[in-house]
């Protein structure tokens, strides 16, 4: 069975199971989504069509995530007036799994499990990369690390000059001779 939804201004063939991306739907990881606005519904060689919907239909979804889509570069120009402009815009959209359809006296639902593991940590484990959250490391505050302790006082007191003795006292390495010519070995 199949149905055709209409929302966020475009309309969608689905089926149990699809996975499906919409304009951006209210709602937490896990909220159920109805649509009312069900086009038309086949199962098999049946059809109904709506006349704009069909009554008493409806589509169940979960909804797995909601994102920022693909960028979309804009770019204007106006040629020999030295005029360009470059903007990006990422829309909003929500990635939902449809689990029913009910219609016309029939109901099919899908059997599986939705998994709420959003896109990205699917992106980074394909690419083998870590998926932890790591917690905040915790700075150290400024006048602790600017001003030594009373143990640490004589030591950078003697440190500087020590530093400057071995660092700034270098000598540069010894000129190779250079490589006597033909010329001069006969």
């Amino acid at each position: 069975m199949y149905a055709v939804i209409k929302t966020g201004g475009k309309q969608y063939r689905v089926q149990p199971g699809d996975l499906l991306v919409v304009e951006k739907l209210d709602g937490e990881p896990g909220a159920n989504v109805a649509f009312g606005d069900v086009l038309m519904l086949g199962d098999g060689e049946t059809v109904t069509l709506g006349a704009p919907v069909v009554d008493g239909a409806s589509v169940e979804a979960t909804l797995i995530e909601t994102r920022k889509g693909e960028k979309v570069k804009i770019f204007k120009k106006i040629r020999r007036q030295g005029y360009r402009r470059t903007r990006g815009h990422r829309q909003f959209e929500s990635v939902l799994r449809v689990t029913s359809i009910a219609g016309v006296g029939k109901t099919d639902k899908w059997d599986g499990e939705v998994d709420l593991t959003p896109k990205s940590v699917l992106d980074a484990r394909a690419r083998g990369l870590s998926t932890e959250v790591r917690a905040p490391v915790e700075a150290k505050p400024a006048k602790a690390a600017a001003e030594p302790t009373e143990a640490e006082a004589p030591k950078a007191a003697a440190k500087p000059k020590a530093a400057k003795a071995e660092a700034g006292e270098k000598k540069a390495a010894p000129k190779k001779a250079a490589a006597k010519k033909e010329s001069d070995a006969e």
